[in-house]
């Protein structure tokens, strides 16, 4: 399967899941906007992408129940034992889900800097992220027949 691990960097902290490649076009579409956190990356995708905003809110939602601030062996232990496509949403909370967040899965791994503007393609067998382009919408059932156009602007860097 295309799964991708995506990873988003913003000025409180970093946020890493694996998502279908077809949810590329979405997020850069949504960088084209100038995000300045993960909420506001997320609604702006959701027109494009469906549901990706409520798999994400609700991945951080159990991570949040599952791990107190300073004890993360619940996390530690999920991301030993599932096999790296099969990872839950998680927090970037010390050097073990940093490491965990930069792994590629079967497609590649990708980071979203929001704080630096800075699209980082660490591996992308699925689809070249370019600074325009093109998708069609996913509205959480199916694609439609609707197209949708994103261009980055120019201080937004793309890391290969």
């Amino acid at each position: 399967m295309n799964l991708i691990r995506c990873t988003i960097v913003d000025r409180q902290g970093a946020v890493s899941f694996v998502a279908h490649g077809d949810a590329l076009p979405a997020l850069v579409a949504a960088c084209a906007a100038n995000p300045r956190s993960l909420d506001e990356l997320l609604q702006l995708s959701e027109p494009y992408y469906g549901n990706l905003r409520e798999y994400v809110e609700a991945g951080l939602a159990v991570f949040d129940e599952l791990n107190v601030r300073g004890r993360y062996d619940a996390i530690h232990r999920t991301l030993r034992r599932i096999p790296s496509h099969e990872q839950p949403v998680f927090r970037i909370v010390d050097g073990f889900t940093r490491e965990a967040s930069l792994r590629p899965v079967k497609a590649g791994a990708i980071i979203f800097n929001l704080k630096a503007k800075r699209i980082v393609q660490v591996m992308n067998s699925y689809r070249e992220i370019r600074r325009s382009g093109q998708a069609r919408i996913y509205d959480g059932r199916g694609y439609t027949g609707t197209v949708f156009s994103y261009r980055l602007p120019r201080e937004w860097a793309l890391v290969p």
